[in-house]
């Protein structure tokens, strides 16, 4: 944030005494500024302020601090927050300038925003940078007075997370019957956001309901499938993948998998290992 200050500004022509009627301005001397920012448009709470996207909130605050532990408010609002002081400098020719930042955040979770624009627009009275002469309240009236405009933004953007767990058939000797074993994929997606789950056909690259668990050069065959009538077979071809809606939060899906009765290889450890491909 910068403010250029012009210190003659505050004096009349040909005198050495503040339009506001406090004590002569010296010079060189300090330029006390009290910038109060308020709600903005997307309005607060007392301790968040809120960007909106149509109907949509997502909550952020403004701070006059690194550490965020500050909240820079206004002198012309209902809640406790204050603005900070910054003093300007003012060199003998009568101006001076100063830098101070100001330090945002978006707080976390909030997993149920939806994806979207958002925006809170301090314009009007949501902003009433008020300064003087010396180093005395800018609460006083009457002091100067300026209004800059600016906007706080953000764009959440589509995105999806996936977790998986194994799938353990256990320790089996012949495979003369069906050997049936789950496990889950834990899909969170932003809310609002279509997404389908496809898993691949392992390292053999097999179809569906015939991967392959290998050791060496014998193998396992086995399938996985979205439902436990073993009927519907979960590849990542369309029509074959699982699909859903993000809500924000983790959605779990089961994984079920069945090895089929076949020819038993010699015993050992057989596995494969499946990618999951979140498309949103």
């Amino acid at each position: 944030m910068n403010r250029y200050l012009q210190s003659a500004g505050d004096r009349h022509p040909n005198s050495n005494t503040s339009r506001d009627g406090t004590a002569p301005f010296a010079l060189p001397g300090t330029l006390r500024v009290c910038p109060s920012i308020g709600e903005g448009t997307g309005g607060a709470t007392a301790t968040r302020r809120r960007m909106l996207g149509g109907t949509n909130i997502l909550e952020y605050q403004l701070y006059s601090n690194s550490a965020r532990t500050t909240i820079w408010g206004s002198y012309f609002w209902s809640f406790s927050a204050r603005p900070p002081n910054i003093d300007v400098p003012i060199n003998l020719f009568g101006t001076g300038s100063a830098t101070r930042t100001i330090f945002a955040r978006v707080f976390a979770n909030q997993q149920t925003v939806p994806p979207g624009s958002y925006i809170s627009m301090f314009n009007g009275g949501h902003t009433d940078f008020r300064y003087r002469n010396g180093t005395t309240t800018c609460t006083v009236t009457p002091t100067l007075q300026a209004r800059p405009t600016f906007n706080v933004t953000a764009t959440v953007l589509k995105n999806c997370l996936v977790t998986a767990t194994d799938i353990d058939f256990g320790s089996r000797g012949v495979l003369a019957s069906n050997v049936d074993a789950s496990g889950q994929l834990g899909v969170r997606c932003t809310a609002g956001t279509p997404y389908t789950v496809g898993l691949n056909g392992g390292l053999s690259g097999g179809p569906p309901t015939a991967r392959r668990m290998t050791r060496a050069s014998e193998f396992v065959t086995y399938g996985l499938f979205r439902d436990a009538a073993y009927a519907q077979p979960w590849g990542d071809v369309a029509g074959s993948m699982a699909s859903g809606t993000g809500t924000g939060v983790v959605q779990n899906l089961t994984v079920f998998g069945r090895v089929p009765p076949q020819a038993t290889p010699s015993p050992g450890l057989y596995s494969d290992t499946i990618v999951a491909t979140v498309t949103y």
